[in-house]
């Protein structure tokens, strides 16, 4: 699809924050993202989800198989954060579990069926590691492998964690992409577009200048976020009820 300066003139994105191992979420959002897209019908439409499928919540590998196919009524780009790339590293260097397990890695592991006692007493990260190498199918691992780390869609950035200022935005690194919080939420600098992004947990949608954050910590509070992006204001659709 092309993402071109004119593509939200009669287009829309729905931009999905932190899903966290939140499949009853996530499918709760698809069916509102439905429902509106019906509602307020456009010529283009993508969803993007700004990562952090992985960790805290109960079932990551039900998250990772329902995108793996495409859910929502539009075109779907999802995009990485860092919980994707514990996941990998996990893979690479089992000794990351040492930060790994804090962050929500043991329920990413039960969620594919490998025992988790002993990494919750620091043990056994090796053997952890290839229990989950010969657990996840090879078609989650293609899927996170192909995890691009931003999208500029007109007016706006797209991302996991948000942007360096002072940066031009085609050169941003992965590590800001991914897990930065300051110096970047507290800027109220132009950063070239309007930088849209989860990462950064809060009670409500921020909806600035020049960012809006969509991460509504919905392993915890069962708010699970989505901004609606066009020719319009900004909407926010939201599991909460």
């Amino acid at each position: 699809m092309d993402f071109g300066p004119s593509f939200l003139e009669r287009g829309r994105v729905y931009a999905i924050g932190d899903i966290h191992g939140r499949l009853d979420l996530l499918d709760r959002i698809i069916a509102a993202i439905r429902r509106d897209l019906e509602a307020n019908p456009v010529e283009n439409c993508v969803t993007v989800t700004l990562g952090d499928y992985f960790d805290r919540g109960p079932d990551s590998r039900g998250v990772i198989e329902r995108l793996l196919s495409n859910p929502f009524p539009s075109d779907f780009v999802p995009l990485k954060g860092n919980h994707e790339l514990l996941f990998e590293s996990f893979l690479r260097q089992p000794a990351v579990a040492e930060h790994w397990r804090r962050l929500g890695g043991l329920e990413t592991l039960a969620s594919y069926g490998v025992r988790v006692e002993l990494l919750m007493r620091g043990r056994s990260y090796q053997e952890a590691a290839e229990a989950l190498k010969a657990a996840v199918p090879q078609a989650h691992l293609d899927f996170v492998r192909s995890l691009r780390t931003s999208l500029s869609i007109g007016p706006y950035f797209l991302c996991h964690a948000g942007v360096r200022p002072g940066v031009p935005l085609d050169r941003q690194s992965e590590e800001d992409l991914l897990w930065i919080r300051e110096p970047f939420l507290a800027s109220r600098a132009n950063f070239g577009k309007i930088v849209v992004h989860g990462h950064t947990p809060a009670e409500r949608p921020e909806l600035l200048t020049n960012r809006i954050n969509v991460d509504t910590g919905a392993y915890a509070t069962n708010k699970l976020t989505c901004v609606a992006l066009g020719n319009e204001a900004p909407r926010f659709l939201s599991t909460s009820r």
